[in-house]
């Protein structure tokens, strides 16, 4: 007779691989970025197939707006860890980001093929393409993330201590200045309420407590530590090891991103445009074609990783960048989700993270300028084409696939014109 842990480990074992083919669809279908991705969550797990309840499903939400990392795939992982378990949150994390990925590696594969003039052109296309989905994101994070006075200027000192600084370390002071920025302010201020907003919860006092051994949450902390601060001293043990230097590059850019996938932009852009891996063309051109794709905007990590390894190793260069990128913030989700009803009460986490907030909209809005606009805006006609993909995104809500043929047909066109 089969005993109760057998029964209940093939039930998990079932549980995952339902959980990997309805994450290896939505994979496939979820286009729009992580707001869109979060509404096709609710309809397919609250509403339709009732995996959890309204009031858990927001409290997930916070809590990975809380963290830095892709908000939607955390938001996926969790829900693939409550339903089976750590194969469960592993075949929602595989089944979300596998699509993307190997469509962005196959676009890298053939990214050096298209050096005529109508590649030329098509490339050309999809940085106009990052050019409108990069001016959206701005207007959107800076009316959610700077609604007072106190938050918009911190936006603003971001942005002027962007343009003099130089240092590698940049984007981490300035996020850390806001962080204290929004501390100081809520200190400041009387409308402490308003410094909170952007981390409050429209669930219940007595949300769903995630259940998560404390052993776990320890060893996602200590392991996520190790990393970020190991990696580097480990790249200078082993130089020649360009696996390392990867992985280490995209993990520090997962741990740092807060504010959603297109934060992720500017964090990459210092780390490989401007350290000599990748060229100013290239990397906006695969943040295009990023557009276009459905799941996660951070499987751009696998169409650098491609561009950035050995020509004999490209996939591994990819799955270390994929990989890398990505878990850092699956590690703080196992760290914090235990602690999480006790953290989104407090007053200064949430000022800590309304300033931190802030001054990723700075940041954005610095790699607004370079190297997206100065890149990608070379004539009058490139400004018009822009400026149509801004207003078919945000006044028409045309689909970012469409957009994003429009701007490569109108690259090919004006590359014959000139």
């Amino acid at each position: 007779m089969e005993s109760e842990s057998t029964s209940r480990q093939r039930t998990r074992a079932g549980n995952a691989f339902e959980v990997l083919w309805v994450f290896l669809q939505m994979g496939c279908t979820c286009f729009g970025g992580p707001i869109a991705h979060l509404g096709y969550f609710r309809r397919e797990f609250v509403e339709r197939r009732r995996w959890l309840d309204d009031s858990t499903y927001t409290d997930l939400i916070a809590l990975c707006q809380f963290l830095p990392g892709p908000a939607s795939s955390q938001v996926g992982f969790s829900i693939g860890l409550l339903r089976a378990g750590w194969w469960g949150g592993l075949a929602a994390w595989l089944g979300f980001t596998l699509p993307s990925a190997v469509l962005l590696t196959g676009y890298a594969s053939l990214a050096r093929l298209l050096d005529n003039m109508p590649g030329k052109g098509l490339v050309h296309g999809l940085k106009l393409v990052a050019v409108a989905v990069v001016a959206q994101a701005i207007w959107d994070m800076a009316r959610r993330l700077c609604p007072d006075r106190a938050r918009a200027a911190i936006a603003l000192a971001a942005l002027a201590l962007l343009s003099v600084l130089n240092s590698a370390y940049a984007q981490l002071i300035v996020i850390g200045g806001g962080a204290l920025l929004g501390i100081v302010v809520r200190r400041l201020s009387s409308a402490s309420p308003a410094c909170a907003a952007p981390v409050a919860s429209s669930a219940s006092a007595d949300a769903h407590a995630f259940a998560l051994p404390r052993a776990a949450s320890g060893i996602a902390l200590v392991l996520f530590c190790v990393l970020l601060a190991g990696l580097p001293a480990l790249e200078a043990l082993l130089p020649a090891t360009w696996t390392i230097r990867i992985f280490d590059v995209f993990y520090r850019s997962g741990a740092l991103v807060f504010g959603g996938g297109h934060v992720v932009l500017p964090l990459l852009q210092q780390a490989t445009v401007a350290s000599g891996w990748i060229s100013a063309n290239d990397f906006l051109a695969g943040y295009g074609a990023a557009q276009a794709v459905p799941g996660p905007l951070f499987t751009f990590a696998s169409y650098l990783g491609w561009m950035m390894s050995p020509s004999s190793a490209h996939w591994l260069g990819a799955l270390c960048a994929t990989v890398g990128i990505f878990l850092p913030g699956l590690l703080l989700v196992i760290a914090v989700l235990p602690h999480w009803q006790a953290l989104r009460t407090r007053p200064s986490v949430a000022a800590l993270l309304a300033g931190a907030n802030a001054a990723v909209v700075g940041l954005l809005a610095s790699a607004f300028y370079a190297p997206v606009w100065t890149s990608a805006i070379l004539s009058a006609a490139d400004f018009a084409v822009a400026v149509v993909s801004l207003l078919l995104l945000t006044r028409w809500n045309v689909r970012p696939l469409l957009v994003v043929l429009l701007c490569a047909g109108a690259g090919i066109v004006e590359t014959f014109v000139r």
